[in-house]
């Protein structure tokens, strides 16, 4: 909007549907699960000569869970424009009512701040450092999952670091990525991520991609036993059997292909095959007695540039 304004926004539906497993649902039988969920962002941008400033709103609706927010951001260049630096603050509100009525009108609120810096090296490589903060109290446990009790507050820390780099001898460029994450519950993960972007000729290009992500379990995560009673867990304690607070090492094999069909339109496929094993984890005790999870994904994207 003019030179020095701009204005974004974006909707998304989502519908899921599938199995859920009785023996760790609260709702007596469930054997299958459908949801259907709304959701939509709007960001208002003015723009400097070497800075930028932004606000945005956005609203995410489920049948039983809504979730409000609110941020701020901004970002600042050096007068060569070799190096960038963002703020951004941000807070959001979510109501939760599930079906099972196992709590009413309950809510959880939270407050967000990240700081990074980006940085031209050399004409061939580009760093990036981002560290995020998050505080949240409210209801953070799962109404449909037996025994999960979770503490009524979180906080969570993370540190980015990405370093693209130009092989002029291949034309391509390598991307690699470390993310450290910890929170309150006693989780620390490491995330390692790596991308290979090689042009085929002027219209093509294809981007393999491998990461390995590992995580401690939460201190009070519960294994859930193989067979027999479940463990003796006193009244008020806090408890979790959800498999995504153990401790686990994943590892994702990804490939993309682009095709830029004129200056106009483009085109993009991508797959990806992910496996989750509790014995690919680097620290912490794991859960023998889950099973492997696993999924592939498949993406198909189509472009067009005004």
């Amino acid at each position: 909007m003019g030179e020095h304004w701009s204005l974004e926004g974006s909707a998304v539906v989502d519908s899921v549907s599938g199995a859920s497993p009785r023996y760790y649902s609260t709702v007596s039988g469930a054997s299958h699960m459908d949801d259907l969920r709304t959701a939509g962002d709007a960001k208002l941008t003015y723009y400097r000569e070497r800075s930028a400033y932004s606000v945005s709103l956005s609203r995410s609706q489920e049948h039983d869970y809504i979730s409000n927010a609110a941020a701020l951001d901004a970002r600042f260049s050096s007068d060569d424009n070799n190096t960038t630096v963002n703020l951004g603050v941000g807070a959001a509100r979510d109501s939760i009512n599930p079906t099972n009525d196992l709590v009413d009108d309950e809510t959880k609120n939270s407050v967000q701040g990240i700081v990074g810096v980006t940085r031209a090296l050399t004409a061939f490589d580009l760093v990036q450092l981002q560290l995020a903060y998050s505080s949240g109290r409210g209801y953070f446990s799962d109404p449909y999952k037996l025994f999960d009790n979770r503490p009524r507050e979180r906080k969570q820390s993370t540190a980015l670091l990405r370093w693209n780099h130009h092989v002029v001898a291949a034309d391509a460029t390598l991307r690699l990525s470390y993310r450290y994450y910890n929170d309150s519950y006693g989780i620390a993960a490491h995330t390692l991520g790596m991308e290979w972007v090689q042009p085929l000729g002027r219209h093509f290009s294809l981007t393999p991609a491998l990461r390995y992500y590992t995580q401690s379990s939460a201190d009070f995560y519960i294994d859930p036993p193989a067979s027999g009673p479940f463990p003796n867990i006193p009244e008020g304690a806090y408890s979790s059997l959800d498999q995504r607070l153990s401790a686990f090492g994943a590892l994702a094999v990804a490939g993309k292909l682009e095709w830029r069909i004129s200056p106009e339109w483009s085109t993009d496929f991508k797959a990806e095959y992910y496996q989750q094993r509790s014995e690919w984890r680097l620290t912490g005790d794991g859960s023998p007695g889950l099973e492997p999870f696993r999924y592939v994904s498949l993406e198909f994207g189509l472009t067009r540039r005004f």
